[in-house]
């Protein structure tokens, strides 16, 4: 069996994803063949695998980062928020239902980590090194009992646990003691230690604490890694994502033409896979910005209405802040717009809905002759084809099933003059077809823009990757990480007090018995 670790963090967005994906390229690089694996995601950001598997977007971001193909086994449960109370839970890869909060941790979680186990038994025989993300911080204490990405899965694998603290929000020695304090006795003997992220300054400066905190908890700091500036790495949660300027804000490069050009997304309501428009960010020249008010895309020369969670929530979101009628202007005056999926669906005529918001037959935005009716099996495919003469690559996740009645086609979607709508998520990403959907973009706006002929996001994403894996090696203690993802934590931990009451190991449940086909959670459960 192979060795590994479990990457836990001391909040939500402490780091784990990124020193997660930058463990895996660090190994990979020394020869090593290693997986990420994420027992529990709660995202809206997600990826369909070659097998038609729906997994969270961080995952398969670290499968890249690990050079092997993303897989199911990698996220076996996938949590997508349909509002503050409920999410539709995906089990290998398949919906299986909604399902409240409430529901969820009330058993139908715990049930899950058979099939967990089982997932992470299979990839640790297949691979030298299985790199586990956490979910939020190990220390939610009301939540111990049921757990299956934190401590449970490290429990139910004898893995040793690396603690992220983000210092950059300040506190982070109180965190590490506090999440290592909070812990059981039997959890904390597998807190091996702490590593320090986003640090500004000397380190010098830092280290008296380090020091500090070895004597306080008996654990040591495993590295201090640097504040690193547009890593642009996929974001896990688009409910965290800002409704003002601080999201996503895109670092210009000097533009390969005479203009730049400037793209406002609609920040909607459970939005879901905006990282759809990294590709166009990474261009040179060209602006990406979200917004939520209708006088933000005055001077926007393509805006684009994103996926989401909750289409008729959105197309009403649209509506209460004015943008449905400055999208109404857009196109009537020849100025571009482009949906994707959920931003597809609201151009289009009507949006028949019984599945998702339950709303019934909705009017659309009129903008594409297209008609959408809401299926109980959700499509999770990855098309090829050709747009505007180039070859283009996609993934889509929908219950949408668009009847598209005219227009031109596009991308299995349509277009009518300067407004296009597609299902396709990640087409943008395809080099040949970004760069002659800006040209259409720029000569519709009247901007003398040219794209960089020789951009190439897959690319810049192996770069970026690699800034990942230089972080690891440059700045952590490797061969201290080595020791611990082959022999697991260091024997003789002290317990810090008070501690959480113990929490008994979980159960073992027989191999297939919490299996997408047996367990419980195949069934809707209406939030309370």
């Amino acid at each position: 069996m192979s060795g590994g670790l479990l990457v836990a963090g001391t909040t939500s967005d402490a780091g784990k994803s990124v020193v997660t994906a930058g463990i895996c390229r660090w190994l990979v690089r020394r020869g090593v063949k290693v997986a990420p694996f994420k027992a529990q995601n709660m995202s809206l950001n997600s990826f369909v695998t070659r097998e038609g598997a729906e997994i969270g977007r961080a995952q398969a971001m670290q499968a890249q980062a690990a050079r092997v193909e993303p897989s199911a086994l990698m996220n076996p449960v996938l949590l997508k928020p349909g509002g503050d109370r409920s999410s539709q839970v995906v089990l290998m890869g398949k919906p299986v239902g909604e399902m409240s909060a409430r529901g969820y941790h009330g058993g139908r979680q715990e049930a899950l980590l058979g099939t967990v186990t089982d997932c992470l038994e299979q990839l640790r025989s297949t691979y030298d090194a299985v790199i586990c993300e956490g979910a939020g911080s190990p220390a939610e204490i009301n939540l111990r009992r049921t757990d299956i990405v934190n401590m449970g899965v490290a429990r139910a694998a004898r893995f040793p646990v690396l603690v992220v603290g983000d210092i950059d929000r300040g506190g982070v020695f109180a965190s590490f003691f506090g999440t290592t304090a909070l812990l059981s006795a039997e959890d904390q003997a597998l807190i091996a230690g702490y590593l320090v992220n986003k640090f500004r300054g000397d380190v010098s400066l830092l280290e008296p604490g380090l020091d500090m905190l070895l004597g306080l908890t008996g654990r040591r700091t495993y590295g201090v890694l640097p504040y690193a500036h547009g890593l642009g790495i996929d974001e896990e949660d688009g409910l965290r994502v800002s409704m003002r300027g601080t999201v996503r804000e895109s670092v210009v490069a000097p533009p390969h033409g005479e203009d730049v050009l400037r793209v406002a997304v609609c920040a909607l309501p459970l939005m879901s896979n905006f990282t759809d428009v990294d590709a166009l960010a990474a261009e040179p020249g060209v602006v990406v910005r979200f917004v939520d008010r209708a006088e933000e895309l005055a001077d926007a020369d393509l805006v684009i209405v994103p996926g989401t969670r909750g289409t008729v929530k959105a197309l009403a979101w649209l509506r209460e802040r004015g943008l449905a009628g400055a999208l109404l202007r857009r196109a009537a005056e020849g100025r571009p717009v482009l949906g994707i999926c959920g931003g597809f669906q609201v151009l289009g005529e009507s949006i028949e809905d019984d599945v998702e918001s339950r709303a019934g037959l909705v009017e659309g935005l009129g903008l594409l002759p297209v008609r959408v009716r809401f299926g109980r099996d959700k499509v999770l495919e990855r098309p090829v084809g050709t747009a505007l003469g180039e070859p283009v690559e996609g993934y889509e996740i929908h219950h949408g099933v668009a009847d598209v009645r005219g227009g031109e086609p596009f991308l299995d979607g349509c277009r009518v003059g300067s407004v296009w709508g597609t299902h396709w998520h990640g087409s943008l990403e395809s080099d040949s077809f970004r760069r002659a959907f800006l040209g259409e973009v720029a000569r519709a706006a009247g901007r003398r823009f040219t794209a960089a002929p020789d951009t190439s996001f897959e690319a810049l994403r192996e770069e970026q990757l690699d800034r990942l894996g230089d972080l690891i090696e440059e700045h952590a203690d490797t061969d201290a990480l080595w020791r611990l993802i082959e022999d697991g934590a260091p024997e003789g931990l002290p317990f810090l007090a008070p501690g959480a009451p113990p929490v008994p190991a979980p159960a073992r449940v027989a191999p297939g018995a919490a299996g997408p086909e047996r367990t419980d959670v195949n069934a809707t459960e209406e939030a309370p």
